[in-house]
């Protein structure tokens, strides 16, 4: 029930729309219950062509109601198909002004329905780009893709068309009730006798529903998660011929997803019949008591017909809310899994003290940082160094020696676990997170592009970047030829991640997009790892405009990119070993000069661009 109250909270603010869709059902279900009630006139009037009565032979509220109404107008004493053609007339005149509203209404629930899917997919949406970098490696991107889509839609539906449908349900309920109950009350009561049974058919299916769908919902999850990423190593799954493969881990997805959804579904299906057998043994009932009433001359037969009439619209109603328990699982189960994202804390966040930028005068320095992406599972070990502002410094070591953590934990992209990263002596911590990261400019091996132009993808951190300026971040990159030689220059769209590049072109534009940022601290992540020795060296000659006057982090497993460094630390399983130049290093006759002769037993022949 609570996360049910915490969906109706994404109803406040379409109040206007919903409360006119409310007025108009309502409106809905009265002219409804007036069609069967015209069913009274309408045999009576027959009747009395027939021989039969002219006029209500009974004296219940529906007969003094219809009276005061439509008996002003409909003379059943005349002639009588003059009272039969005014009284279709009526009928006529009331479906015609009942489907007016039923559209109003299935227009406006519209408007609510497609203004809270947008609502709730917005605000999950921009809660999952605040949340932090452990977030997403804790939780699989098709689990995360499921929730923002699968989900969200389960969420609509429990929203909008079943609350609508439960809403709709209790008004035409209340309408066919008081209709019912002017005619005869003692009928009503019979109608009643099985409606607690009807309820007491959905109880126990509830948590059985529950369970399955949640299960549905994950193993749809699952499946989004395989379809990303096969797709995304679709280049090495033909590489390794692993098509049957994937293929069979595929089918075994989904088939274990529809026995999952069937065996759902068939607890869902089993109950609708067990409801239709009650309601049909509740139609038995009135057919038996109400007979009896009319041959006690309680009831007339006309008012019994218009009864057994609105019973129909007594039943159906009753069906649905004791359906709801039910139906509404998926889209509850659904509200469960979103919201454990929208409850995911965002750790790393403004401080009520957070400053800007202090500026990069002097020093960046690292004291005693350890991390942990887990606790009690350090992957760093109290390192601490420091960066003159301007210098060049290098973090060389093997694969899971903590390297790329120890810049991320500059940016805050995660929190340290110990000791502190402080900017002229001012702690990260203490800086406003957006002032620090716009003063980061990241060039990483694993590129990243976006489906649109090349002039997006470079003005991506200066979306008010001018043309020219754009141009000029090329040219500087050595990217303004062949973007030129592009089919739309600019404006080419370059396909989901650069796909249309080599990966000599997708790190130019990488590089051209930071030099628009203009940042005063640089990080190169692998920049040129995966590059051949002609690309390696357009990108090294792109680099050295924006080495000048930077503070630069170099990140390699080559040490030949990192040999004019003016210093360069060596890691090893998250911990600070060994720093100096280049030539001390090798001198020192330790990890890095091991490393050194592992690689280039000959000498380098490439190195990080002079300043």
């Amino acid at each position: 029930m609570e996360h049910f109250t915490r969906l109706l909270s994404f109803l406040r603010p379409h109040t206007p729309f919903l409360a006119a869709a409310v007025v108009a059902t309502f409106v809905f279900a009265v002219l409804d219950a007036a069609v069967y009630v015209l069913l009274i006139p309408f045999l009576e009037a027959l009747f009395a062509g027939q021989g039969g009565a002219a006029s209500p032979s009974t004296s219940t509220g529906m007969s003094r109601l219809l009276d005061a109404t439509v008996y002003r107008w409909v003379d059943l004493q005349g002639p009588p198909m003059e009272a039969v053609q005014r009284i279709i007339v009526l009928i006529l005149g009331l479906f015609l002004v009942k489907n007016a509203v039923h559209f109003a209404r299935t227009y406006l629930a519209a408007r609510v329905e497609q203004g809270v899917n947008r609502d709730l997919r917005n605000q999950v949406y921009d809660h999952l780009v605040d949340l932090d970098l452990a977030f997403f490696g804790r939780v699989r991107m098709g689990q995360i893709v499921s929730r923002l889509t699968t989900e969200v839609e389960q969420i609509r539906v429990l929203v909008t068309a079943e609350l609508s449908r439960l809403l709709t349900a209790g008004l035409e309920f209340g309408v066919a009730l008081v209709a019912m109950l002017l005619i005869s009350w003692k009928l009503t009561a019979a109608a009643f006798v099985v409606i607690p049974g009807t309820m007491i058919v959905w109880g126990p299916l509830v948590s059985v529903l529950r369970r399955r769908d949640r299960r549905v919902l994950h193993l749809g999850g699952e499946v989004n998660a395989h379809v990303q990423e096969t797709l995304s190593g679709i280049r090495l799954v033909k590489a390794s011929s692993a098509e049957s493969r994937e293929r069979a881990r595929f089918h075994s997805l989904t088939s274990g997803y529809f026995r999952t959804f069937m065996r759902a579904e068939l607890a869902r299906a089993a109950a609708a019949p067990m409801t239709e057998m009650l309601a049909a043994v509740g139609t038995v009932i009135l057919l038996w008591y109400g007979s009896g009433l009319v041959v006690a001359g309680e009831l007339s037969g006309p008012e019994f017909i218009g009864f057994l009439g609105l019973s129909l619209k007594l039943y159906a109603p009753v069906k649905n809310v004791a359906r709801f328990p039910a139906t509404a699982q998926p889209g509850l189960v659904a509200a469960e899994r979103v919201f454990e994202f929208l409850d995911a804390p965002v750790e790393i966040r403004d401080g009520p003290d957070a400053r800007s930028w202090p500026g990069l005068d002097h020093a960046i320095a690292f004291e005693d940082v350890s991390f942990a992406y887990r606790p009690g599972e350090l992957v760093l070990h109290e390192v601490s160094f420091t960066v003159p502002a301007g210098s060049t410094v290098a973090l060389v070591g093997p694969s899971g020696a903590g390297k790329t953590t120890l810049v991320d934990l500059l940016g805050r992209f995660f929190e340290v676990s110990g000791g502190r990263i402080a900017v002229d002596g001012v702690d990260v911590r203490d800086i406003q997170v957006a002032e620090l990261r716009s003063r980061l400019g990241i060039v990483s091996q694993d590129t990243v592009l976006f489906h649109d132009t090349v002039r997006a993808n470079i003005a991506y951190g200066r979306p008010d970047a001018t043309d020219d300026e754009v141009v000029a971040a090329a040219r500087a990159a050595h990217a303004h030829d062949f973007v030129m030689s592009m089919r739309d220059g600019y404006d080419t769209v370059i396909g989901e991640r650069g796909v249309e590049l080599s990966g000599g072109q997708r790190q130019r534009l990488a590089i051209a997009r930071a030099v628009l940022r203009d940042p005063p601290i640089l990080i190169f992540d692998e920049a040129t790892s995966a590059l051949d020795t002609e690309s390696e060296r357009l990108i090294q000659d792109a680099m050295v405009g924006l080495l000048e006057g930077r503070t630069v982090f170099v990140i390699a497993h080559r040490l030949s990119t990192v040999e004019r460094a003016d210093r360069i630390l060596v890691l090893e399983e998250g911990r600070l070993v060994e720093s100096g130049t280049h030539d001390e290093l090798r001198a020192a006759s330790g990890p890095y000069r091991r490393l050194h002769d592992l690689q280039y037993g000959d000498g380098a022949t490439t190195a990080l661009p002079s300043r």
